[in-house]
Formats: C-alpha cells, structure tokens, sequence
C-alpha cells in the first residue's frame, strides 16, 4: 500500500559557496525542530553537522551529514552539504537522492563561483529549488541585489518572497509579503507576527502583486480568476507557485540572519509549502539487468525494493554505516537485500536513522526514507541495493577525476599493510579520493580534489586509523593526448620450439574533443582478424593509455580504430595480438603530436581596491587569464582561469600581497593544452 505520511516527507539538502551559513542554517533548523536542545555554533567548534574533528578545527564542513527532523507533524530528512570545491562530490552524490534543495546565499557576498557549481548540478538532477539569502546582519548585506544576482548569474528565475526592515546591525524583522505580517524574532528565536508599518506598505504591495502575477504563469484557473478580479486565497498562490518550483521555473528566495536567530522558522515553513515530497517527484528510472529495458519505480511501499546506496560511513562503533535513500518498497533489519552491480545478497542487519553521527535504532524504513544500514559490506557508493527477485539498476553517482596527487608511506616500516588497508576504507567512503601503486618509482601515490582534500586524508589517517605518514610535494594530475591522425602498424611475433605467438594489428589514431574520454572501434573487414582477438586489442591499447610517451601520464581523448592486421591458424592469441596493440599505440602515439594537458582553474580573488594591481599582476605571471572584474562593497572581485600548477602557495602570496585582506577561492574548470616551453619544463623535471 502507498504510504500516506509520505505527502508530509520532505528530502532536502543545504547547499551553497564555503562561508554563506549552512552549517549554521542547519543547526537552527536541528534546534527549532527540537533534534538539539543547544544550539551549536561552528566559531565555537561545537556544531551538530560539522561532527568530525577536522571540521571543528576549521570551521568548515567537509562530509555531508545527514539527519531527521520533525517540523509542523511533517518529518524532513535533512543533509548538510560541504561548500568546499574540493569536497564536491559530497555534494554531488547529496543532490543525486534528494527531492529539493535550499540554496544559501550570503548576503554581501552574493552568488560567488561554487554557488554556480553546486546550482549547475542540482539542475543536473532536476532538483527543484528555493533560496535563503542568509546574514542580513552584516555590513554590506543587500537581499534585493542578491535575488537579482539568482536571476542574472544562475538563471533562476528568483522572486522574492519577504522583505527585510532594517540593514546590517539593524536589521530587526522580516516583512512575510504573502501574509501581509511583520515577523519579529526575539534572541531566542520566539516569533511574534505584528502589523506591518506604514513605511513599507507600499513596496509590499507592489511585491504582493508581482508574487500573484508569477503564481498565475502556473495556474490557469488562478489567472482566469485574477484576470476578473475575484478574490485569491494565500493557499490558492501558494499552490500555484508549488507547481512552478516543482517545474523548476521559479525559485522563491526568503531572507534572515541564521546566527541572530531571524528568519529559520519562516524558511521551515517555505521548504514545507513549496518543495516537493517524494510523491511529487517522477517515478525513478532504471535498467533491468536482465532485458536491459527501461523501469520505473514509484515511491510506494507496495512497489518491489530498490535504493541507492550515496555514502558510506565507517563508524568505529558499528562498522561501515552504509546510507541509503530507498525509493520503493520496504526494507526491515535482519532482511536480504541483492546488490546489482556486485551481483550479490547481503543482509541488513540492522536500519539506523541519523543525526549526524548520533543514531536511532529503527525496525523498518520504506519508500521516500533515508537512513543509514548496518551489515553490507561490499557496497561502495553508487551501488543499487533491490529485491533479489526484482532487479534495477539505477544511474550512478557520476564522480570526478582527481586533479592533484602526492606520495605518501608510512612512518613505522611494519605499518605499510595498515596503511594500505586505511586507504581502502578511505576511497570506499569518499570516491573522488584515489591510491595506487607506482612501479616505477615504488610509491604510494593519493591523488584527490585538491590540497585541502588530501591534507584531510593524511590528518583522517593518523587519527581515526592510528597511522603516522610522511607526505611528498604535491603533484599535479597532468594527462596526455594526440594532436593529429595516423595510421600506425604493430607486430609482435615469437618463435620458439613448441608453440609461438603471433599478433599483427593497424591501427588508426584520431585526437577527440576535450573531456570526451577515449573511443575504441572495430573497422575489421572480411575477418583479416577474427573477432576473438579483437577484445585483446582493445585490452592493449587500454593498457598503452595508462603511461604516455611524454611523461608517463594517462592518454585521454583518443579515438583508436583497428581496420586491418593478420593471423597465424596455430601461433595466434588474444596476448600476441594485445602486445601488438600496446607496441602500436605507442608508436603511433610519439609520431602523432603529444601534447601534454593541464588541469585550469577557475579563481576568484576578493581583494581591496588598492591591492588590485598587485594582484592582477601576480595571477598574470601564474600563466592566469583575467576573465572578468566586478567591485562589491568597495572591494574587488577579480575572476580568471589560472593553472592549477601554478597555484600551489598561492594563499600565502596573496596574503602578503595584501597585508592578509584578500581572500580567493578556486574550482576546476577544464584541462588544456601545456605551453610547449612549460611542457618541455614539466617532462624534463618527471625524467630527473
């Protein structure tokens, strides 16, 4: 049977830019709805979400955290997403099990460059959407400059909902343009609703009208009857304006000051009314691993068991805390669940429902959940857990690849098993970090996000898994490429006593467009080859694009295509014909124009007006193409796509630059091609 409560479930998730209040957002919204009965204060060191050590020490979040709440009889399971860039795929596999989202929006700052990050990827996964312009109680704050700031920079087509009375230090009560009342918060939060003043009747009003007029872009009963001038119920545009969120046509943008305790319950209200629960979402889509046919499962507890596992937690309590979101079916503790993409079924000991790292022990969660299960153990994040008897394979959680690495070995000479076995459960909880093993030159490499991210996991290894490291320089994540077409012959033949081996292959090699990965294509005609060895083929060139000939990086966006070669009846095997492969790539790849590609970042500097020349300068002799400039309260915002090689050391730079005023933050945009004379510095150095 469908599940009534599930019209009062709420799946939602905080997201913004590092500093713009989530954390403190969520804090209010955990002591509001009476999960915390103090509130926890991220300067102090002592927020719910932010419940890892390394968190508390830096005042940011790192891992999304997870918890449920109650708020007007409707329960919201809530997660706090990092503003990091170099923790989003923390974001990402949030934003891919969630129904909605609140996006957090400083006040002075406004939309600034991971806002466009995490927004381009809620639009991604059609995740309707309102805003909270958040420290209103700042110098500087504007809620009208940044709802327009929504509209123009993310498109998101923004009303605003309230009206602010009083700036900065005075900024004292929320005018709710709806309802026609004036909130009012005293310290602890208690709201008083009062009339609103005279002075701001007017704006309200025009407000009021434009609120009503965009409701009716989604109504047509509700325009027919505006349009004769009947009278509107505020339940009547609320539910108007739903369907527009729902659509993802229009985001409504409340405002507040979360630290003063102003405007988080006028939010809860707003995540109540206008975003979706999982019935208002479409039925999710999946794959039948038998028939390879399209499925849909809707959020219904009669439907056959399917979830998504997005995150897994070691806890050293419990063990590995595996967090799903279930999207039909029910699951009970002590039950079978079948893993797809593993192929394999596991039991669920027991279902947790979580507040951060605190928990609650549950019987059984069903369709619209999301909950933490203790029990599987080979599942990685991505996986699609089932019904054994009614398979679907859901859409993974897309991840990026790493764009910085370093080596790393233990201090202790007995420790590098434990080392290797941390490392394992490290990558299983967070996909965007990876390891490997380097033959050549008999290291560990880490390789992840950023400089932040891998300090985070060498700091993670020696307290949570008890292994000290020494660290090597950071490394950046170059890749290798071709830049035009050849053909290019590969033969490897061996002739002993017994039996030899034969493997003859042509290839072709063509450059693709960035970021579209390598291409491989069967152009055999009239079975020159047979078609048993062409996945040995493909197998070597595989193999080739894992070293480059220019410094041994990885080879991407290739297209290799095998159109001709020849076979021996007795000599030939799928290992003549894959070494024949590799020794052709290689080949070919030295005589087709390597080019070495780099990964550039997308900067942002926020400096003082007289220290901007300083600074242009500085990111000009970093290689740094100025993109852009804007002044925001008398400050410089200075936007440019910079090479991430260039950046190492660059927040002690700017510091000095500017006596410790300016502050930057940087995403990965795109790799590209390495200057030659920079290339011909890069290979020279690798080959020392």
């Amino acid at each position: 049977m469908s599940n009534p409560k599930l019209a009062k479930y709420r799946n939602i998730g905080i997201m913004a830019h590092i500093d713009a209040g989530k954390t403190t957002v969520s804090e209010r919204i955990l002591f509001y709805t009476g999960v915390s009965h103090k509130i926890g204060e991220v300067h102090e060191g002592e927020a719910t979400m932010d419940w890892m050590e390394q968190e508390r020490e830096r005042g940011i979040t790192i891992t999304s955290a997870a918890t449920t709440c109650f708020w007007r009889d409707y329960q919201i399971n809530l997660i706090d997403t990092p503003g990091h860039v170099d923790f989003t795929i923390e974001v990402e596999r949030s934003l891919r099990v969630l129904d909605g989202a609140v996006g957090v929006f400083c006040a002075v700052g406004g939309v600034q460059p991971q806002t466009e990050t995490v927004w381009r990827q809620a639009t991604r996964y059609k995740v309707p959407r309102i805003g909270f312009v958040n420290k209103l109680d700042r110098i500087g704050g504007d809620y009208f400059k940044v709802v327009k700031q929504i509209d123009e920079k993310l498109h998101g087509n923004a009303l605003a909902m309230q009206i602010p009375i009083g700036k900065s230090e005075d900024f004292s009560a929320i005018i709710d343009v709806l309802t026609k009342k004036m909130a009012i918060s005293d310290e602890e939060g208690v709201v008083t609703w009062q009339e609103v003043p005279d002075a701001y009747k007017a704006q309200m009003e025009e407000l009021y009208i434009k609120i009503v007029e965009r409701s009716c872009d989604f109504d047509e009963v509700l325009a027919e009857k505006y349009l004769d001038g009947k009278a509107i119920s505020l339940d009547e545009v609320k539910a108007a304006l739903r369907k527009g969120v729902l659509a993802q046509q229009i985001t409504p943008v409340f405002c507040g000051a979360a630290f003063k305790n102003k405007g988080v319950q006028l939010l809860l209200d707003a995540v109540l009314d206008y975003l979706p629960s999982p019935l208002d979402v479409p039925p999710v889509e999946g794959t039948n691993p038998d028939t390879d046919a399209k499925e849909l499962r809707k959020a219904d507890d009669s439907e056959p068991f399917s979830a998504l596992a997005f995150k897994i937690m070691i806890d050293p309590f419990v063990g590995s805390l595996t967090f799903v979101r279930v999207y039909s079916g029910r699951l009970d503790a002590g039950s079978y669940v079948y893993n797809v993409a593993k192929g394999k079924k596991e039991r669920v000991s027991r279902i947790m429902r979580m507040h951060a790292n605190k928990r609650d022990e549950v019987k059984s969660i069903g369709a619209g959940d999301i909950a933490a299960v203790v029990g599987v153990k080979d599942v990685i994040t991505g996986d699609t857990l089932t019904d054994e008897d009614h398979p679907i394979f859901l859409e993974r959680i897309s991840c990026p690849d790493p764009v910085i690495s370093m080596a790393i070995e233990p201090k202790g000479k007995g420790d590098y098993e434990k080392m290797v076995a941390s490392l394992r459960k490290l990558m299983q909880e967070d996909p965007s970090f990876r390891f490997s093993y380097n033959e050549e030159t008999n290291q560990t490499i880490i390789s992840g996000m950023g400089e932040l991210h891998l300090e985070i996991i060498v700091d993670r290894l020696l307290r949570e898994h008890k292994v000290e490291s020494n660290v090597g320089k950071a490394q950046v994540a170059y890749k290798e490429t071709i830049q035009r077409a050849l053909e290019v012959e590969g033969k490897f033949i061996r002739q002993s006593g017994g039996h030899g081996q034969y493997g003859h292959v042509w290839l072709k090699l063509e450059p693709k467009d960035r970021a579209t990965g390598f291409e491989f294509v069967n152009d055999i005609k009239g079975g020159t080859i047979p078609k048993e060895f062409i996945p040995g083929i493909e197998k070597g060139v595989k193999e080739a694009l894992s070293q480059g000939v220019l410094g041994a990086y990885p080879v991407v966006d290739v297209k290799v295509s095998v159109f001709d070669g020849s076979f021996h009846d007795v000599d030939s095997s799928e290992l003549a014909f894959k070494i024949a492969a590799s020794m052709a790539f290689k080949d070919g790849m030295a005589k087709a124009s390597p080019v070495l590609l780099e990964p550039i970042m997308k900067v942002e500097v926020i400096t003082p007006d007289e220290n901007m020349g300083d600074v242009m300068g500085d990111l000009n002799s970093r290689r740094g193409r100025i993109l852009g400039m804007d002044t925001v309260q008398g400050s410089q915002v200075i936007t440019a796509e910079v090479p991430l090689g260039e950046m190492f050391g660059y927040s002690t730079t700017l510091r000095s630059l500017s006596k410790g005023r300016a502050s930057y933050s940087m995403q990965f945009e795109v790799y590209r091609e390495v200057p030659r004379n920079t290339q011909e510095e890069i290979v020279g150095k690798k080959q020392q």
